[in-house]
């Protein structure tokens, strides 16, 4: 049985990388019996084409350099792939079928469908014999004994039969993309981008599962993401929605592809080849997904007034172009838009029926769901306005706009329509992780942040998690019952589970927000972006994982266009981060930054004058909740350490938590044991930050505990300990509690800039955390 149909087009097998590649992810992806179908190499098939209209115009050098070239390339691909007697045989018989081609030139008995199937052949048997040398039990197939056509028509129950018999159940079957053959046995094509036409009817033909559409972008967008950086890719498009595209010129999905998955149950998805790790895009059944908004651009086209023009008419000329052609009626005429290229081809299929209403045609469509569809089109007349450009012909129809002007639509233009129209539709999901004093302040300011923000999106809480427990709801979770729902609906899970559901979201943005101290949970944000979540984290984990770890979730992020905040990891509430932020892109550059970074630490070391022993103070600060469940943690430093490599990489310096030297709060054998233990021998605390404090008054300084990042030309000195600061200097008169960063640039030099606060309570840091949130909100509008 045929699991799944997978389908790699030309750029995927451009090279002999790229034949590594796929090689790796067929590897990964299928089992035995799954099918394989692929298009030509790289530009193969426009050469070929290049070749078949040198040989029509009886250009006879022209058709030897363009031999000369298909053999250096798919001789280049041999040599690079296979070893030894494969490659031996396999250069053998490329040469035995370009002499063939030269013969049949020759002798002008060349025929077009024939020359053309070459390149599919080629990448086949080229890919089939690739695997076998890795050991993998692989195939080639040629399409024309598997897809019979009788007068251009499908012959379905034949073909039914025919691959059941031929694609063997335990071997990978590589298959010819975009070939077949009619009922004399002669080559026929199956139109341009025929390879995905291919997979789906071979999915339909063998009851297979799923058809998956490996390209060279990660996705279907809301946009082009070539010309438009804010393109957003949809995790789920519906296939009625994904054929007009096609229809309309969208170049990732063509509409005769999805024909054969109407009425069934198969799955199809559209995958980066470049990218294994990125999330598809999922084109499901009408009523899987919601509908989207697009734009897609139309480029020198012509508009054809047809006179009883037919479904069956489109379908053949659409053939006969070997192009999707979109057709309408307005005004009680029938319309067909066609490529500028093919009009007169178009107009003698139709003998006098046809004539152009509109020539020398570019414009946009604007394609979304019904109801929006009158406002998204008074909209775009709007932008185009303020561009100066006035379309020359308007059609509203069932689900779209289309607008065509004299003018091309550029990428500033298109941007500007993807701002107005695409954005305002998108919605939010917002998981939140954590849901102890912060998590339990967020989610109550929650409903307050949501309505500021409805303007622009609207945004939904659909997931809230502890450690062991998950509630989950796709459509949102009511905010002001929220603790009644999580008694009665909350489950257990498993990393995995919430991993899934994340990916099953039909929404244009996911926003992960970690407000747990879990080193563990950190581990999973590589999972999350992969999923398409931006992150937003009070957690300080991932920020000072290893380095190589945090450079490659940086990348990771930056290659799907994905945010991460986490400015409540330093300071709770305080604006470090924007703050070094915005200096460094004004042109600043930081010098050095000493503070004091935990309020724990800032509470004991103020609140310390001699009078109360400081381990009294140490349990004081336990009773109100100050501490972590064992102080020794606070005062162990570890805390400030991470803070202080934050605000390191803040500043694009590369170090590791080892890097930055740390001196406890305490004598080191405290560390040690249990906290029983610790108590036991407090005195010994006691003697260690008399003995400190007394050392500081005789300085006339006073005893504090703080980070410093010193950045010189040839050094960089980090270090997190006991700091003797004179009497008068602002990190001397800190107010119990807060934190105090004190920054000296190149700006700042001799009169440094201090950013002073409360560095900790649930309130502050929970509006940290919905700072940070409305930040990504406002950036991806």
């Amino acid at each position: 049985m045929v699991n799944c149909v997978h389908k790699f087009g030309g750029s995927s097998l451009s090279s002999s990388e790229r034949y590594q590649s796929v090689a790796k992810i067929i590897i990964g992806h299928t089992q035995p019996g799954d099918c394989v179908v692929v298009s030509a190499a790289g530009k193969t098939t426009d050469t070929l084409v290049s070749l078949w209209q040198s040989y029509q115009l009886q250009d006879t050098q022209a058709v030897a350099d363009i031999l000369l070239q298909l053999n250096n390339h798919q001789s280049d691909l041999i040599e690079q792939l296979l070893q030894a007697d494969l490659k031996r045989s396999a250069l053998k018989t490329l040469n035995t079928e370009l002499s063939n081609i030269a013969e049949l030139a020759q002798a002008e008995q060349l025929k077009e469908a024939a020359l053309l199937a070459h390149g599919e052949l080629w990448s086949a048997r080229l890919l089939a014999t690739y695997l076998q040398q890795l050991n993998i039990e692989a195939c080639a197939q040629d399409a024309r004994s598997l897809f019979t056509l009788n007068d251009g028509e499908l012959m379905h129950a034949q073909n039914a039969q025919q691959c059941r018999q031929s694609i063997l159940p335990n071997k990978i079957n590589v298959v010819t993309g975009f070939i077949a053959a009619d009922t004399k046995g002669e080559t026929v094509t199956l139109g341009r981008n025929g390879s995905d036409y291919s997979a789906t009817l071979l999915a339909n033909y063998c009851n297979a599962k799923q058809v998956c559409i490996w390209t060279d972008t990660q996705g279907v967008f809301s946009t082009d993401p070539r010309k438009v950086k804010k393109a957003i890719k949809y995790g789920k498009i519906c296939r009625g929605q994904a054929n007009l595209l096609a229809r309309l010129g969208n170049p990732v999905l063509h509409a005769k592809t999805l024909s054969p998955l109407k009425n069934t149950d198969i799955k199809l998805a559209v995958r980066s080849s470049f990218d294994v790790q990125a999330s598809p895009t999922d084109i499901v059944k009408e009523g899987s997904a919601k509908k989207k908004r697009f734009i897609t651009t139309l480029q020198n086209v012509d508009l054809l007034m047809v006179e009883g023009l037919s479904e069956g008419e489109v379908a053949s000329v659409s053939q006969l172009i070997q192009h999707s052609l979109h057709h309408f009626n307005h005004n009680g005429e029938v319309y067909l838009v066609v490529p500028a290229a093919q009009t007169y081809q178009v107009i003698n299929y139709f003998a006098g029926r046809a004539n152009i209403s509109e020539s020398n045609l570019n414009g946009c469509a604007i394609v979304a769901p019904e109801q929006d569809v009158s406002v998204l089109k008074l909209q775009a007349l709007e932008v185009l306005a303020e561009q100066t450009i006035k379309p020359r012909f308007v059609h509203q129809d069932n689900g779209y706009v289309l607008l065509l002007t004299d003018q091309f639509i550029d990428s500033d233009i298109q941007s500007a329509l993807h701002d107005k129209l695409i954005n305002k539709g998108q919605e939010i999901a917002v998981i939140v992780a954590g849901l102890g004093n912060v998590g339990d302040a967020f989610i109550e300011q929650l409903s307050a942040q949501f309505e500021r923000l409805s303007d622009d999106f609207s945004i939904k809480l659909v997931a809230l998690v502890r450690s062991k427990h998950m509630l989950f709801n796709a459509s949102g979770i009511n905010i002001s019952q929220w603790k009644t729902q999580w008694q009665h609906e909350a489950n257990s899970y498993e990393a995995a589970d919430l991993l899934n559901a994340i990916s099953e979201l039909d929404y244009e943005h996911k926003v992960l927000i970690d407000i747990t101290a879990s080193e563990q949970f950190s581990f999973l944000y590589t999972d999350f972006v992969d999923r398409d979540c931006h992150l937003i984290s009070a957690n300080k984990y991932a920020g000072t994982a290893p380095t190589s770890w945090y450079k490659a979730l940086r990348s990771n992020l930056g290659e799907r266009n994905l945010h991460w905040r986490y400015n409540t990891s330093v300071g709770a509430g305080l604006p470090i981060n924007f703050a070094l932020a915005d200096l460094q892109n004004s042109g600043d550059k930081i010098t050095r930054i000493e503070g004091v970074f935990s309020g724990t630490l800032s509470w004991l070391c103020s609140k310390y004058d001699g009078t109360t022993a400081f381990s009294e103070l140490v349990l004081e600060a336990q009773k109100m909740g100050f501490t972590e469940p064992d102080p020794r943690e606070d005062l162990s430093g570890r805390d400030m350490q991470r803070k202080l490599l934050i605000l390191a990489r803040e500043l694009g310096i590369e170090l590791e938590l080892g890097d930055i030297s740390l001196s406890a709060l305490m004598p080191g054998e405290l560390a040690l044991g249990s906290w029983e233990d610790f108590l036991n021998n407090k005195a010994q605390l006691d003697a260690f930050i008399e003995e400190h404090a007394d050392t500081a008054k005789a300085n006339n300084s006073v005893l504090r505990y703080t980070g410093l990042l010193d950045i010189t030309k040839t050094e960089v000195i980090a270090k997190v300990g006991i700091t003797y600061v004179p009497n008068g200097d602002a990190l001397a008169n800190l107010t119990p509690g807060d934190n105090i960063f004190v920054i000296n640039s190149k700006w700042y030099s001799d009169n440094a800039l201090v950013i002073q606060g409360p560095g900790a309570g649930k309130e502050v840091t929970a509006a940290g955390v919905h700072s940070d949130l409305y930040w990504l909100v406002q950036n991806l509008k």
